[in-house]
């Protein structure tokens, strides 16, 4: 199947290639180079809908997959949430946001976080196929490794003893939020 991903996030398009392998997938940026809908919503799913119906007008008769993803801190009343891309107050850059969430949890004890995910799976009928998916842990107090992008070189996933930046991407893709939600719709499209 041919799929459109509506994102220009690289290292999200990097990850949607290496869980839905064996599909044609292909960035909304190499059709549509000013692509960016504005995300208001006030959920992922929420964001996910707009992302994929924006997609959708441009793409007209293929699928088209869309994500909208962050991290919840607990002890910051659930920010950065669906803000997380935008944080430090800079859309995209990462050590903004990553310096931001370290200044904010200065002298914090409880570090626990997850990362959520809604995946939406727009077809050209415009109905749809919605994974979600959740990995849990803490936020550690340096950046380690080198390795994914966004939050990664500061989150510890639970049952682990290093950062998701130091997992191999196959690793990171089994316990990842991004990779359950898009596994939850692999699952549900083979059923079609």
């Amino acid at each position: 199947m041919k799929i459109v991903f509506a994102s220009g996030n690289a290292g999200k398009l990097k990850e949607a290639k290496e869980i839905f392998a064996g599909h044609e997938i292909i960035s909304i940026k190499d059709l549509c180079k000013n692509f960016a809908p504005e995300e208001k919503g006030d959920t992922f799913f929420q964001n996910a809908v707009i992302k994929a119906e924006e997609a959708m007008k441009i793409v007209k008769n293929t699928a088209v997959l869309s994500d909208d993803s962050g991290l919840i801190v607990e002890a910051l009343d659930g920010a950065p949430g669906v803000y997380s891309s935008r944080y430090g107050g800079v859309e995209g850059d990462n050590a903004l946001n990553r310096r931001k969430l370290l200044h904010e949890l200065d002298g914090v004890e409880d570090r626990s976080a997850y990362f959520s995910c809604t995946a939406v799976l727009l077809f050209p009928d415009m109905s749809a196929v919605v994974g979600v998916g959740k990995c849990s842990g803490k936020i550690g107090y340096h950046e380690i490794g080198d390795g994914g992008f966004g939050y990664d070189p500061l989150f510890i996933p639970e049952g682990f003893e290093k950062t998701m930046a130091q997992l191999q991407p196959g690793e990171k893709n089994l316990i990842s939020h991004r990779g359950r939600a898009f596994r939850s719709v692999m699952e549900k499209i083979r059923c079609l």
